[in-house]
Formats: structure tokens, sequence, C-alpha cells
């Protein structure tokens, strides 16, 4: 970790004792500190430097107060601002990190991660319009980020946009062809259309991707049982939800983004003696 020099280091005055009293009217002047703005800005953004290399061990608490250091000494520099607004979206104190990204953003606007990090963070306070512009600016300047790709389609997703979601999921796809969760979620979109046997086929290939996939694995029961396979369906839902149990929680998977028609499905789901005994079971 660089050596951080204070801003205010104690003067030192030389030949204190030999200077003879003022006379009436006089003061006695300090000496100016002399402060270094170019050395103040690379110590502001060494900082930002060490809180990245925090993040990367998961020290966000030890993270954030180094960014927010960075951004008083390098106010100018988009990186102070852009590590700092995505600790606090981390932190999801999402109103200082949309601030920060937009101080970030006003330095250096053709700077694409900042306007993703930004969808994101209006993506998680629930402004899915805004979410899509940012998002849709970035992707402007670098096209072709999965993520970002995912992101916008989410935010389509909630804005029922379906089409468009489709779309963005499918690029995203393309653009990492195991990207399974955005192939899980054109399965919710066709749901969602009322396209079951379109929906079971997107989750059959995430799962083709990922056998481990808890999430599409019960969707998939959840569409059987619905559809009249009752046995099957509720076989797949035991295994699911063994696997990992927050699925049998109907507002975890309303934050995973299950839409109206599938939680009505899995909520009936949920009520079978079978699912019921199994969920006791792992809890």
């Amino acid at each position: 970790m660089p050596k951080f020099i204070p801003l205010f280091p104690t003067l030192i005055l030389l030949g204190l004792l030999s200077v003879q009293a003022p006379v009436s009217g006089q003061t006695l002047l300090p000496y100016t500190l002399q402060i270094d703005s170019e050395e103040l800005e690379q110590q502001g953004l060494n900082l930002a430097q060490d809180a990245v290399q925090l993040v990367r061990f998961q020290q966000y608490e030890l993270a954030l107060p180094r960014a927010e250091l960075a951004t008083q000494l390098a106010p100018n520099s988009y990186q102070t601002w852009f590590i700092t607004g995505s600790l606090y979206v981390q932190n999801q104190e999402l109103d200082k990190g949309i601030a920060a990204l937009l101080r970030a953003n006003s330095l250096a606007p053709e700077e694409p991660g900042v306007l993703f990090t930004l969808g994101s963070a209006r993506f998680q306070k629930g402004d899915y319009q805004a979410a899509v512009r940012d998002l849709s600016a970035g992707l402007a300047l670098q096209p072709n980020v999965p993520e970002a790709l995912f992101d916008l389609g989410n935010a389509h997703y909630l804005l029922r946009q379906y089409s468009l979601a489709i779309a963005a999921y499918e690029k995203a796809v393309v653009g990492e062809k195991n990207f399974w969760p955005a192939i899980n979620n054109i399965g919710l979109v066709k749901y969602e259309q009322g396209d079951v046997n379109a929906a079971i086929e997107k989750w059959q290939a995430a799962i083709a991707i990922d056998n481990e996939a808890v999430e599409p694995q019960l969707a998939i029961a959840v569409a059987l049982y619905s559809q009249g396979s009752r046995e099957q369906g509720l076989s797949m839902g035991e295994i699911a939800i063994r696997s990992d149990s927050r699925y049998a929680d109907l507002e975890f998977l309303k934050e995973n983004l299950w839409g109206e028609r599938l939680l009505s499905a899995t909520q009936k789901f949920l009520e079978n003696p079978r699912i019921k005994d199994t969920i006791a079971q792992v809890q």
C-alpha cells in the first residue's frame, strides 16, 4: 500500500525564539503550506487502486473509505467516482451510488462501464425506464457485452416489453453461448406470453449447459405439473427443492423475476402435500 502524506502536517516554525516581539498592530503570519495538486491527485488514484484490490478480496468495508477519500483527493478523475459509486451500489446505498456514478459519467461520458453500472443501479432501484436508457447508451459505445445485455433484457421484461427482452437475451447468448441465465429468462418471458412448451424448451437448454441449475429445474417441474404431468413434475420439484430450498419461497422467486403466471402456477404446486413434506424436511 503506498504511503499517504497527511494533508495538514504540523508546521515547524524555525527560528521562533530569535524573532522579536511584534509591535502593536502586527500579527505573526504562519508559513504558507504549499500543496502539490498533482501529487494529491496521484495519491487519490493510488487509494482508488487500493480499493480495487480490496474489492477483489471482497473486503468492501475497507475499500469504501479509501474510495471516498480518493474522490476528495482526485475529484476530477472519473475512476475515483466510478469505484466509489460501484461500492455504494454493492452496499445497496443506491442513491449515493447513482449520484457518484452520475459524477463519473459527467467526467467521462464515453466510458461504457460507468453507464452499465449506472443502469444496474437504476434497475435495482426499480427505475426500469432509466435502466434501459443507461444500458442502451453503454451498449451503443461497447456493443455485445453479455452481462449488460442480460440486464437490459431484465429491464425490458419488467416493463412487459417482451419482444425487446427476448432480443436482448438472445444477443447475450450470441456473445456467450453458455450464458444459461439469459436462456433461462427467455423461458420466463415465454411462459408469461402463454407459450409453455417454448418455455420448457428454453429451461431444458439451460439445464443442458448447467445440470446443477436449480431455477430451470423447478420451472420445468411447475410447468409439467400444470400441464397434467403431475408425477414427473413432483419428482423434479422434490429434487430441485432439496438442492436449494430457497426456491420454495415465492418471494425469492419473485426477486428472481418469475412472472405472475408462473408464480400463480408455482403457488399451487407448492401446496401439494408431497412438496409440502419435502419443504418441511429440508427446513
